[in-house]
């Protein structure tokens, strides 16, 4: 199953199984993105949100006109946090940006009980690393990836590029089918 790809620079199709890296400079152009890759061709998608909490991410979902009834959103800030949270079909909560393994299995979940075209997007890897750390952020990225392609979706992975050094960013690249790089004036290109 090909899935459309509404990214500038991008390929227009990408196979189920897919997973692509997100690189960013700062998070102020990646909306645009992330929103644009989960509204196009698509008949359910899960937001893994470790950088804002539930009701964040569906504003912006509101903002940018995306049909929030495809939408599960996973939000891994406001338990920590104490915020006021109430768990329903499409929010879900585990404790911490460093539940890995909690994250791991609601998107398992996610996949398992949706059909069609699924999209995933995790805001963000950095995050994830900030909590856990580089290498538990590696190895649950690398497990994310993995379910995407037992299940024919596909995904988008937010990376900032200002806070990883080389090394890292290198790394992460290796794990991805392709790469969308966001440069700071808005300019996106794309590698395989």
């Amino acid at each position: 199953m090909d899935y459309a790809l509404a990214i500038e620079d991008a390929p227009e199709t990408i196979p189920g199984g897919t997973s692509l890296l997100l690189l960013h400079p700062s998070i102020s152009e990646t909306d645009r993105i992330d929103t644009e890759f989960l509204k196009t061709d698509t008949d359910a998608f899960f937001v893994i949100s470790t950088r804002t909490t539930a009701r964040e991410v569906l504003q912006k979902l509101e903002h940018y006109d995306v049909d929030e009834s495809k939408a599960v959103v996973l939000d891994t800030l406001s338990v920590e946090r104490g915020y006021s949270r109430r768990s329903s079909q499409n929010v879900h909560y585990v404790s911490a940006p460093d539940d890995l393994d909690g994250i791991i299995e609601q998107t398992r979940n996610f996949l398992d009980t949706h059909e069609g075209k699924l999209r995933v997007s995790v805001d963000s890897l950095t995050e994830m690393a900030y909590y856990a750390d580089e290498d538990r952020a590696y190895e649950a990225a690398e497990k994310l990836t993995d379910l995407l392609e037992e299940h024919d979706a596909v995904g988008i992975f937010h990376l900032s590029s200002e806070v990883h050094d080389e090394e890292t960013l290198d790394r992460f690249r290796t794990l991805f089918d392709g790469v969308v790089d966001l440069h700071e004036d808005g300019t996106v290109s794309y590698e395989d």
